[in-house]
């Protein structure tokens, strides 16, 4: 027999395929293995914690995972079912590497690994995960045999509720106005995580929220919807249970919890760049509170987020730091900068509080906070935070997307924009009087013979007309 491929399944962020024909207990156990060369040893760690969310095949690939790590005369602490963020703070508040089993929102048939050091530092290509995924193939082809000494431990260690009381203590919702909220957990990890950190399944006081639940259930066929909120699709639930329970606002989160969505109490979607700007008042103003000065806090966010997002930070009097898309490049700048807090459009939020890591459930609490410290709805409360029109990510198939990328330069020099291509390309017209701001940033998939346009406007009809004729550009039509 051929052994399996690990360059089909070890990606620039984490490990993702389908079960088994892609990722079973061999592949498991021999990533296990590489990781426990490549970070615990060369780290000085001596034991890792492994998590996994809802799926089925969740449990014999974190066995074959913790053998694997186990070879290596490492010792591991299972913590069972949990969220990706939940994972993320058992690494940082017991400062050991981390493994994640989870594929987030793709289908059923997919599992996968989401990696990372002590502290919830990540792992990425360029960070660890291209040597494990050379020594994994090693010891997979025969290779690289298993060293001689002790194995390594395996015990297992509950920390739901210490990971809700830590979130509860990051934000007080204690004294807010009571508010009705509903959470689409999708089937997945949110179905464990809200009720410990909402409600009071860990032991925690009641909070002034009643919450009603749709899709708690954990189940990794995902029997309702796909757990993935950025797909409108999958917000329709949610939004008509909203308007029919008339709460206050609405809450989804995807397959493994790390993402949160929100709609308000109209059932209308609130964007991740609004989201950001709220969050990102907060923190600012707390950091300000506890005696740092405003020009010395920062916050980051991604190319991709809406203009908007620099301007409530400037507004503050922080500094805003702008970098590329991609969880390794966030967390990089949130550590370099020692930034408070870090948004992204996908609905990833990062906190310096959090280890420098995203966590939706933390971004929940900071939305429910400001809802119920004031008095007016969730739509007034964004309505400043939303000022431009976006066209969403637009996707192009196209058989040569550099050339596309030429072509759409090329076009742009004809409207005397602003270039820069820190993510892709993105191209700026500041505009003036009587000639409307625009901003575009196109960037090629690392994946797929795709473009992905993004366009952003000072009003709806040129946010149209400059995505349509972008468009027309990049497919020559």
């Amino acid at each position: 027999m051929t052994t399996p491929s690990l360059a089909d399944i070890v990606k620039a962020y984490d490990v993702r395929g389908t079960v088994p024909d892609q990722l079973d207990d061999s592949v498991a156990r021999a990533l296990g293995a590489a990781f426990a060369e490549i970070v615990l040893v060369r780290d000085g760690a001596r034991a890792c914690v492994v998590g996994r969310d809802m799926r089925d095949t969740g449990p014999d690939l974190v066995a074959a995972f913790a053998d694997g790590v186990a070879s290596r005369g490492r010792d591991v602490v299972l913590v069972g079912l949990c969220s990706t963020d939940g994972l993320y703070y058992a690494s940082g508040a017991l400062d050991l590497p981390g493994a994640m089993f989870t594929a987030s929102h793709n289908p059923a048939a997919y599992n996968g690994i989401k990696l990372c050091r002590a502290a919830a530092r990540p792992v990425g290509q360029d960070s660890g995960l291209a040597d494990i995924r050379e020594l994994a193939q090693g010891i997979l082809d025969g290779e690289v045999p298993d060293p001689p000494g002790p194995r390594g431990a395996v015990t297992e260690r509950d920390v739901l509720a210490d990971y809700a009381g830590f979130l509860r203590g990051l934000v007080d919702l204690s004294d807010i106005r009571p508010l009705r909220v509903v959470v689409d957990a999708g089937n997945g990890m949110a179905g464990l995580t809200v009720p410990a950190v909402l409600g009071t399944a860990a032991g925690l006081p009641a909070l002034p929220l009643t919450v009603e639940p749709l899709y708690f259930e954990l189940d990794g066929t995902f029997p309702n919807h796909e757990a993935n909120p950025l797909d409108p699709a999958n917000l329709r639930d949610l939004q008509a249970a909203v308007r029919a329970h008339g709460a206050d606002l609405g809450l989804a989160f995807d397959g493994d919890a790390d993402r949160c969505f929100v709609v308000d109490e109209r059932g209308e979607p609130v964007s991740p760049s609004a989201i950001t700007g709220l969050i990102a008042r907060r923190e600012v103003a707390r950091a300000v509170a506890d005696g740092t000065p405003a020009a010395d806090v920062a916050v980051v966010h991604n190319v991709i987020c809406s203009a908007q997002v620099p301007e409530v930070i400037a507004e503050t009097g922080a500094r805003a730091v702008r970098t590329r898309v991609g969880h390794s490049f966030i967390k990089a700048e949130m550590a370099q900068h020692s930034a408070v807090f870090g948004g992204e459009h996908s609905a990833h939020y990062y906190f310096r509080d959090f280890w420098f890591a995203d966590t939706g459930m933390l971004a929940a609490l900071h939305v429910l906070a400001a809802l119920g410290e004031q008095p007016e709805p969730l739509s007034t409360l964004m309505a400043d935070l939303s000022r431009y029109p976006a066209s969403g990510e637009v996707n192009s198939t196209v058989a040569d997307p550099v050339a596309a990328t030429e072509r759409v330069l090329a076009w742009g020099a004809e409207h005397g924009v602003e270039v820069d291509h820190l993510d892709g390309a993105t191209l700026v017209h500041a505009g003036g009087p009587g000639d409307p701001m625009w901003w575009l940033n196109l960037r090629a998939s690392n994946t797929e013979p795709l473009l992905r346009l993004n366009v952003e406007a000072e009003d709806s009809v040129t946010m149209a007309r400059v995505r349509d004729e972008v468009l027309r550009v990049v497919r020559q039509t």
